[in-house]
């Protein structure tokens, strides 16, 4: 086969006014009608969204009879930043159904955030499975096999009645078929679908009935921002500036939005930058016509030299 044309340049890293480095990524958004309204590279190739996907494995596990709400159902959708507000809550829901941190799967961690990596290691606390910041979404997981008594410690196999329900979940929202299985970062399953249909996904969440699994994951993400991520993250900023938003990013830097409308976009820069994140997310969002001021907060992405703003890593489409 010949090979595939290269990704086209979503950023630039410009420092002292030159140069030195490249993102290249692809992204989609989706109009109103659900049609694609602006391409960038193959938004068809399968990629995994890594956390990204956490909206649909929340709404797995209200499908499968686990009443969640507010805060809780929040977290369960989350990439946490470890802040005391989210370990206490996640500590909550094992109680709740009669777990304990040991029935975690996640690997013992650090808080993401590392603010508040450093105000934990200061308290002397060392890397704990709740720590990690997928804890509330295999909180949630565990809660599922409680309530319907299948096997605890194996619910993160592909098997796993909960992961064959979080399949169809993630096929039927994307609509699209699961093109790979992995194991992601915290060890659960990971899914791969296209941009597109991640897109087409968050499309789904935000315009579904109200009280179906996937409408009460989104109602509950928007409303609880800090709980997805936490107080310095910018899928928070989006979701409480933005009126109606729905956000959640991925490792490898993959980032998903929908508007209350049902425009979306996803994203994936090739290297995994996340730095490139911000900026690219920002631009796009103006071209679908967002007009708030978080998008120069999270689009400003400084490059330091001896402590000054010497730079930034900036959009180019």
């Amino acid at each position: 086969m010949p090979p595939s044309a290269p990704s086209p340049v979503l950023a630039e890293v410009v420092r002292s006014g030159f140069v030195e480095g490249l993102h290249r990524g692809a992204l989609v958004v989706l109009a109103a009608d659900g049609g694609v309204e602006l391409a960038l590279g193959d938004v068809t190739a399968p990629v995994f969204p890594r956390s990204s996907n956490k909206p649909m494995q929340a709404a797995a596990v209200l499908r499968a009879g686990v009443d969640l709400s507010g805060e809780r159902l929040a977290l369960a959708a989350a990439s946490h930043s470890g802040e005391g507000f989210h370990l206490d809550l996640v500590r909550t829901m094992l109680a709740e159904h009669g777990l304990t941190a040991d029935d975690l799967r996640t690997p013992p961690d650090l808080p993401l955030d590392r603010v508040e990596a450093e105000a934990y290691l200061a308290a002397g606390q060392v890397r704990d499975r709740v720590a990690m910041d997928c804890s509330g979404k295999h909180a949630a997981m565990l809660a599922a096999c409680v309530h319907n008594g299948w096997d605890r410690a194996g619910y993160a196999d592909p098997d796993h009645p909960l992961q064959r329900l979080v399949r169809s979940v993630v096929e039927e929202s994307a609509g699209e078929p699961v093109a790979a299985v992995g194991t992601d970062g915290c060890g659960a399953p990971l899914m791969a679908i296209s941009l597109t249909g991640l897109a087409r996904a968050f499309r789904r969440f935000v315009l579904a009935e109200p009280g179906s699994p996937e409408r009460r994951v989104a109602d509950a993400m928007r409303a609880h921002p800090e709980y997805v991520a936490g107080t310095r993250r910018p899928d928070t900023w989006l979701m409480r500036e933005v009126p109606g938003a729905l956000a959640k990013v991925g490792a490898e830097a993959v980032q998903a939005v929908a508007l209350a409308d049902g425009r979306a976009l996803a994203l994936k820069i090739d290297d995994g930058a996340s730095r490139a994140l911000g900026p690219v997310t920002a631009r796009t969002l103006a071209l679908m016509g967002v007009d708030s001021p978080v998008l120069a907060r999270i689009g400003h992405m400084p490059l330091l030299g001896g402590g000054a703003e010497v730079g930034a890593v900036r959009a180019v489409f």
